[in-house]
């Protein structure tokens, strides 16, 4: 187990570090009383742990006893090179190595796993889920570019939820495209009046509350 970052912010959720291969990802582990899943986060091109967005929805799981990672996919160095923030491939093997921690990190390895996956991170969420279908529960795509994990669609049994703002344009289509090639149990949400970022007011919460009574639904309650 990696050991908790020193001088982690009072009040914030505990810091850790996690290898992996030759890098060390910077991390987010909250574990609620009495906690029935966890769901670790993948961050889209030029996001990361501490986006608002995603702080905002883990919040909101974890009132609903859901555990939460949210974990930079890459490191800050990383993240400067454009390249590397459309590696979808480098952001799913990531994504699955990070899995992999989960499933031995003592206080969370016998939690049921799901993913929520924003804008390029839900392509490596969905291509992960393909990956480990006997694993990984759930997935909920916010604003997904889901275009990005098109040879996974259709082998994705995974209980998947496509959130995406109606006024999305261009995201909006390829959901619906993606949402009609996905075998497995899934539902296209179309958020009234949302924008690619869900800045308009009372969206963002309405998407949290999706997620939750998603995560609920397929991570054991």
């Amino acid at each position: 187990m990696s050991p908790p970052i020193p001088n982690s912010p009072a009040g914030s959720p505990p810091l850790v570090r996690i290898p992996v291969g030759e890098v060390q990802l910077d991390a987010e582990l909250d574990v609620p009383p009495g906690a029935h899943g966890l769901v670790i986060f993948a961050h889209g091109t030029g996001s990361g742990r501490l986006s608002p967005r995603n702080s905002a929805v883990a919040q909101r799981l974890r009132t609903h006893a859901l555990a939460t990672l949210l974990v930079d996919l890459l490191t800050a160095e990383e993240d400067i090179d454009r390249e590397k923030r459309f590696d979808i491939q480098l952001l799913t093997e990531r994504l699955g190595a990070i899995t992999d921690w989960a499933q031995v990190h003592p206080d969370i390895k016998k939690l049921p796993i799901g993913y929520f996956g924003a804008s390029t991170g839900a392509a490596a969420a969905l291509n992960a889920a393909a990956n480990r279908q006997k694993t990984v529960r759930a997935v909920v795509s916010r604003g997904g570019r889901v275009d990005l994990a098109r040879e996974s669609l259709a082998s994705l049994k995974t209980p998947t939820l496509f959130a995406v703002g109606q006024n999305d344009f261009g995201v909006l289509e390829v959901n619906e495209e993606a949402f009609l090639e996905v075998p497995g149990t899934k539902e296209l949400a179309i958020i009234p009046h949302a924008t690619h970022l869900f800045e308009e007011p009372g969206t963002l919460d309405r998407v949290a509350q999706l997620a939750a009574e998603w995560f609920n639904e397929y991570l054991g309650v």
